[in-house]
């Protein structure tokens, strides 16, 4: 199968070059980078949204006043755009996919191993976001350069890319959470802090009215998101093994990114809690802690660990292809929205420009 093929040939090219340079892995990240947008933005048919955004996209009308009013006012300009110039609806693959991948290598460039990072975000994020998901996927490669801002305690700029994000997908809002943390390494007076604004906070966003339709359709409703348990169960047990074996090492070694990975991985055991709620909003937030989870994945080789560290650093690339493979072999879900792969990279398959 191909998706399982690509992400053996990723895991086994970084497995490759574990012995070369942090320059020589810098070059090879930049033609992975490319690649993987290639795949990602010029798929035709491929992907569980694929005909919803299309419809989306027939809806679009211009740009005008009334998108500030609009909710994800962002996306709908993106759409409106589009369709205004005549571009078929495919082209909002590559916008949306291109706004994740750069917000992808904002944060990438700032890991030890930027390679790594990108290909263990393959199996789960990007074959989910901006292969299927891409409103919520845009919005998450937003949320990456909000986390950079987060790590250099530039706050104001934290909350101006959180509200980008949220211009894409609403659900990006419940970051502004963190905005009272965003000044540097969060003490028990600021996380306090950051609880007691969280409680109003979070009672805003309840009683919005993306919460509303949220709550219409996922809780009690019958709805459920297939798979969501095993990946909002990873990232339970990614904080779980954080806080066991990775916490103590991290501070000493990378206190400049301490308090965005802690926290994040706080967020990972709150959205495994979501679980009996929702699986579907379970899910979505999930998505957004992926690149932290990931970050940890990726800088594991960097940790002094006494015992079995070869292990330590294995275990998420064993782990994930693992999943990855199960999750490709079993799940109907995964052959009906991903097999067959398809690209229009060179002309639309048939050899019309279609729309759709």
């Amino acid at each position: 199968m191909v998706y399982f093929g690509l992400a053996n040939m990723l895991f086994l090219l970084r497995y490759a070059l574990n012995n070369v340079g942090g320059r020589g892995r810098r070059e090879v990240y930049y033609v992975v980078l490319l690649s993987l947008f290639l795949f990602s933005a010029f798929r035709f048919q491929v992907g569980c949204d694929w005909s919803g955004y299309y419809y989306q996209y027939l809806g679009a009308t211009d740009i005008d006043w009334q998108l500030i009013t609009a909710r994800e006012p962002a996306w709908w300009a993106l759409l409106g755009s589009i369709k205004a110039l005549g571009f078929p609806y495919p082209v909002a693959n590559i916008a949306s996919s291109a706004i994740f991948f750069i917000g992808i290598h904002v944060l990438a460039r700032r890991q030890l191993d930027p390679l790594g990072f990108l290909v263990l975000l393959f199996p789960i994020l990007i074959i989910n976001m901006p292969m299927s998901g891409i409103r919520q996927g845009a919005a998450i490669g937003l949320i990456c350069i909000a986390f950079t801002a987060f790590i250099d305690r530039r706050r104001n700029w934290f909350a101006i890319w959180v509200f980008v994000a949220a211009g894409f997908h609403s659900s990006a809002l419940v970051f502004l959470l963190l905005f009272p943390l965003a000044t540097g390494r969060y003490t028990k007076s600021r996380l306090s802090m950051a609880v007691v604004l969280a409680i109003p906070g979070v009672a805003l966003l309840a009683g919005g009215e993306s919460a509303e339709i949220a709550t219409s359709r996922y809780i009690g409703s019958g709805a459920e998101a297939f798979g969501a348990v095993f990946r909002v169960g990873i990232l339970g047990l990614s904080a779980l093994y954080f806080f066991w074996f990775v916490r103590k090492k991290w501070m000493p070694n990378f206190s400049y990114d301490y308090s965005l990975v802690s926290i994040g991985a706080i967020g990972m055991m709150l959205t495994f809690l979501l679980l009996p709620v929702s699986t579907i909003i379970a899910d979505r937030f999930g998505y957004y802690f992926i690149p932290i989870q990931t970050m940890i994945f990726a800088r594991l080789p960097y940790l002094p660990f006494k015992f079995n560290p070869s292990l330590h650093t294995s275990l998420p690339y064993l782990g994930l292809l693992v999943v990855f493979f199960v999750w490709t072999q079993i799940s109907g879900h995964f052959n009906q929205c991903y097999i067959p792969y398809q690209s229009w990279i060179f002309g639309f398959p048939g050899g019309d420009l279609l729309d759709s």
